[in-house]
């Protein structure tokens, strides 16, 4: 009789090979967050190393015609790839932009040899399968200063700026958000493009699914995105929110592609670390894609570029989003 707590061959696996881990790496990385869960990311695996493309075809031209969002999206999915090799027991070493001649080739990750994990970078693995954007109701619970610090110094690791708005500047960027909405619900070709990434008649592994829309601000006061808008037919029950959100701004030095990217591991950071403090978040980015609202936001004087708001608090769990299989983000070898 074989003892119950001792394993059957049958029940042990090889240890993986270095490709398959990979692989569970790169899987990692598409759980990144990006613009309506375009997922404008693609793979290539070299030897030692693994590039990151952005994928223009998956851009939203309407919301992002510069494509700061898709590559703030490719620069969280450095962020989440890197993490992962770390926490499979590899060194990691990222270098944005390496060939000038390929503008869409975003990093290429370098993975070194063999290194346990710290402590720290074990914890923010653990937090990958966890994130998810909410938009549901937060409690009206005050968000400690310790874990607000917390949340700070991680965009602070990655080069960024994280500010907790005042109830001053939390109104202002309430007004602003809703301004921006309203503007771009009026802007040629914005329903199609929500139409392509909302309305789906068939499974999909992209875009937002019904489960993940959330419900109806019942005071229509919070600045998420309807991605309802065009789906009458969905029965949601109206909700009252927060009626005093905690908003964050992201922010760096700076408006270049670079900066974007950086933008993009900054916001996985402190997603990350958001998710270990149990904390659930809600990028808001409608004030940043109106170039005129944007720069309120904006210290321009001082080089400071509002990139993303976030809205932080104690809630719900919230539903996962599709993902795009390994088989059709993985570009093939060039060896």
């Amino acid at each position: 009789m074989t003892d119950r707590h001792t394993p059957s061959p049958d029940d042990i696996r090889p240890p993986l090979s270095e490709r398959e881990a990979i692989e569970n790496c790169i899987r990692s990385a598409t759980t990144a967050p990006s613009l309506h869960n375009s997922q404008p990311w693609l793979f290539r695996i070299g030897a030692g190393v693994i590039d990151v493309y952005a994928d223009r075809r998956r851009q939203l031209e309407v919301l992002d015609p510069t494509g700061r969002e898709l590559l703030i999206s490719v620069g969280a999915a450095v962020s989440t790839l890197a993490l992962a090799l770390r926490g499979a027991g590899y060194r990691a070493d990222v270098v944005a932009f390496p060939d000038d001649g390929q503008p869409d080739l975003v990093a290429r990750v370098t993975v070194g040899h063999r290194a346990p994990p710290s402590p720290a970078e074990e914890t923010l693995v653990a937090a990958i399968p966890h994130r998810h954007t909410n938009r549901y109701p937060f409690t009206s619970c005050a968000i400690p200063a310790e874990t607000l610090e917390q949340l700070i110094d991680a965009a602070r690791q990655e080069t960024a700026v994280l500010t907790v708005a005042n109830p001053v500047s939390r109104n202002s960027i309430i007004g602003l958000s809703q301004a921006a909405d309203r503007r771009q619900r009026a802007t040629g070709g914005y329903r199609a493009e929500l139409a392509r990434w909302t309305t789906h008649r068939v499974v999909h592994h992209d875009g937002i699914p019904p489960s993940a829309i959330g419900p109806w601000d019942a005071m229509e006061i919070m600045p998420i995105r309807d991605f309802g808008l065009l789906q009458p037919h969905l029965t949601r029950a109206p909700e009252t929110f927060e009626i005093h959100p905690t908003l964050m701004v992201l922010a760096t030095t700076g408006d270049d592609p670079l900066e974007w990217v950086r933008a993009g591991q900054a916001l996985q950071r402190v997603l990350l670390t958001a998710t270990h403090l149990n904390l659930a978040t809600t990028p808001i980015s409608q004030p940043v894609e109106v170039p005129t609202v944007r720069r309120q936001l904006s210290d321009t004087a001082n080089g400071i570029w509002a990139q993303m708001i976030l809205r932080i608090g104690y809630g719900r769990p919230a539903a996962t989003t599709p993902r795009r299989p390994l088989s059709d983000v993985l570009l093939p070898s060039l060896t």
